[in-house]
């Protein structure tokens, strides 16, 4: 069984968990209503995709 012979460090263990984090979505304001939305979708709350309408609401 695989055992490590020595205690890891809190300095070693921290540096190992430095990319371990959220990511925060890609957030832009709608061109239609001001909004923010995900970028390249559809705006959900009036329903438009670069300046035209695709949903009907």
């Amino acid at each position: 069984m695989a055992v490590p012979k020595r205690r890891t460090s809190t300095t070693r263990k921290n540096k190992r968990r430095t990319h371990f984090k959220l990511a925060v979505p890609g957030m832009v304001k709608c061109d239609n209503c001001g909004e923010y939305k995900l970028a390249h979708r559809v705006c959900p709350n009036c329903g438009s995709y670069r300046g035209e309408e695709v949903v009907e609401k």
